[in-house]
């Protein structure tokens, strides 16, 4: 497991992943999605599990789950596990917000 350190203050980090948006980041050789509501922070892979679709381009939910553009399949950001359909769950990627910036444990 390899741990990457994202942005320095909460400030700059609310600056980098806006409330409920999501961004597509490159840590090491991975591309994964980061979204948060208010200080928390979600880190998840950047494919649905089910057919590819790239989650980057869902929406996050009232509840912290990711919705896939593609079927609108509904995904825990806290476990990954899928919440309305029958496929594989979504890989989730432990986060830590510290003093000296967001860690994200991949």
């Amino acid at each position: 497991m390899k741990t990457f350190i994202l942005g320095r203050t909460i400030e700059e980090l609310n600056r980098l992943v806006p409330q409920r948006q999501i961004k597509t980041i490159k840590l090491g050789e991975n591309r994964i999605c980061l979204s948060r509501n208010e200080n928390s922070f979600f880190a998840f892979e950047l494919l649905c599990p089910h057919r590819k679709a790239d989650l980057s381009r869902g929406k996050i939910s009232v509840n912290d789950e990711i919705i896939c553009p593609l079927h609108e399949y509904r995904f825990d950001l806290k476990t990954g596990i899928v919440k309305n359909a029958q496929c594989q769950d979504l890989t989730i990627y432990r986060t830590e917000l510290t003093e000296k910036g967001l860690k994200i444990m991949i």
